[in-house]
C-alpha cells in the first residue's frame, strides 16, 4: 500500500496563484511526493509572462513554473485537481466549469462555504450557481472527513472559522449545555489582508500598533455562527472581533462560553482529548498551558489551550493555528489527501518554526 502511496501522481493546478495562498500551495505541493503541479495561473500573465521566481525569490532554489492564462479546457485535460484561490464571485463560474468536465475542485473562496445560500447573499453577494453550492462540502476534515472522501467539491473553510469552530468543536458535539452567546475574539497576522497593499496593512500602520478591525461587520462572523449552531443543532448567536497582529502569519483566537453545567476542567479536558486523540494537526495542551501563534508557525497544526474559571463557570479557549497554512493552503491540501485516500499528513508532516 504504501509503494502505491509513493507511485500515485496527482496532476492538479492552480487558478490565481499570485497570493499569498497561491504561494503555499506551491510551496507545500513542490514537496509532496504524490503531486505534479500542471499549470498555475495569474490576470497579471494575460499581459506578461511571469514565473513564480519573478514574485517569489524563495523559488530560485526550485524548478520555474511559468504563469499561464486561464484556458479552462486545457487545464482540464491535464489536471485531476484543481485549487481556485480567487477572491469571492470570481470562483463561481469557474468552479461550475471545472465541476462539469467532471475535475475534482478545492475552492479556497467564501464561495461554497454556506449551508445558507440567503446568508452568504446578506454578507457577500447575490449567488449565481446555487446547485452547484448545495453539493458542495464544508472542508474541514476533523469534522467532516467522510464526506469529503466523496466530494468532487470542497469548499476550504475561512482562517478565523477554522480556529474557532476547532477551538469549540468538542463542547458542540457533545452538546454540553452552554449560554447560547458566545464571544469569539481573534488576532491575526497582516498575511490575512492579501497580498495587495493598502494604507491599514502597510509597515508603518502595523508596525508597533494593535488594531480591531470589521468590528460587527466582519464575513467570517455569519461562517463562524452557522457552522456553531449547525454542529449544536440550535441557533447560537457569536459576537465575533478580529484585530490585526503586527506579525506576517498566525491566528489566536480566544474564545467564551459559559457552561449551564456544572463541570470541572479535567472533565472538560478528557473530553477534548477524547475527541481529538487520533487527530494529527489538532493537539490540544497540558493543563496551564496556553499555546501561542509561534508554536504553529508555517505549520498545519492547531494547538488548544483550555481554562475553567469558577465560580463563573466560564470556559476559556485558547486556539491558535497558522492563517495560510491550516487557515488556507495546508488544509486544503489535507483536504485533497482526504479525497485521494493519502495519509492527511503527506506532504503537510513538517514541524512549525517557532523563531
Amino acid at each position: 500500500m504504501e509503494n502505491f502511496f509513493i507511485i500515485m501522481k496527482i496532476k492538479v493546478s492552480i487558478i490565481g496563484a499570485t497570493g499569498y495562498t497561491g504561494f503555499e500551495l506551491i510551496r507545500i505541493l513542490n514537496n509532496h511526493p504524490n503531486c505534479k503541479i500542471s499549470f498555475i495561473t495569474s490576470r497579471k500573465s494575460e499581459s506578461e509572462e511571469i514565473s513564480i521566481q519573478d514574485l517569489y525569490p524563495t523559488f530560485f532554489s526550485t524548478e520555474n513554473i511559468i504563469f499561464t492564462n486561464l484556458d479552462i479546457e486545457k487545464i482540464a485535460k491535464e489536471s485531476d485537481l484543481i485549487f481556485t484561490a480567487l477572491p469571492h464571485r470570481a470562483s463561481m463560474k469557474i468552479v461550475k466549469e471545472f465541476i462539469s468536465l467532471n475535475k475534482k475542485v478545492i475552492d479556497l473562496s467564501a464561495d461554497f462555504r454556506f449551508s445558507n445560500i440567503e446568508t452568504y447573499e446578506k454578507w457577500y453577494c447575490e449567488h449565481e450557481e446555487r446547485d452547484i453550492a448545495k453539493k458542495s462540502v464544508y472542508g474541514l476534515p476533523e469534522l467532516y472527513r467522510e464526506r469529503i472522501k466523496g466530494a468532487n467539491l470542497v469548499a476550504n473553510p475561512g482562517c478565523y472559522p477554522t480556529s474557532a469552530i476547532l477551538g469549540i468543536y468538542p463542547i458542540l458535539k457533545e452538546k454540553i449545555e452552554i449560554n447560547e452567546n458566545i464571544i469569539v475574539d481573534s488576532k491575526s497576522g497582516v498575511t490575512g489582508a492579501g497580498r495587495n497593499p493598502s494604507l491599514k496593512t502597510i509597515f508603518t500602520e502595523v508596525n508597533d500598533n494593535f488594531s480591531a478591525y470589521g468590528v460587527g461587520a466582519h464575513r467570517h462572523e455569519p461562517e463562524i455562527e452557522e457552522k456553531f449552531s449547525e454542529l449544536y443543532n440550535i441557533p447560537l448567536n457569536v459576537t465575533f472581533t478580529p484585530h490585526l497582529l503586527p506579525i506576517n502569519r498566525g491566528i489566536l483566537s480566544t474564545i467564551y462560553v459559559t457552561l449551564k453545567e456544572d463541570l470541572d476542567e479535567s472533565k472538560i479536558r478528557n473530553l477534548y482529548n477524547d475527541t481529538y486523540r487520533n487527530e494529527y494537526f489538532v493537539k490540544v495542551l497540558p493543563k496551564n498551558v496556553l499555546p501561542s501563534t509561534a508554536m504553529v508557525k508555517a505549520s498545519n497544526f492547531c494547538f488548544i489551550g483550555l481554562k475553567l474559571v469558577k465560580p463563573k463557570n466560564q470556559l476559556i479557549i485558547v486556539s491558535v493555528i497558522d492563517n495560510i497554512v491550516k487557515g488556507a493552503s495546508g488544509q486544503a491540501i489535507q483536504n485533497m489527501n482526504v479525497m485521494y485516500g493519502l495519509p492527511e499528513n503527506r506532504g503537510l508532516d513538517f514541524l512549525p518554526i517557532y523563531l
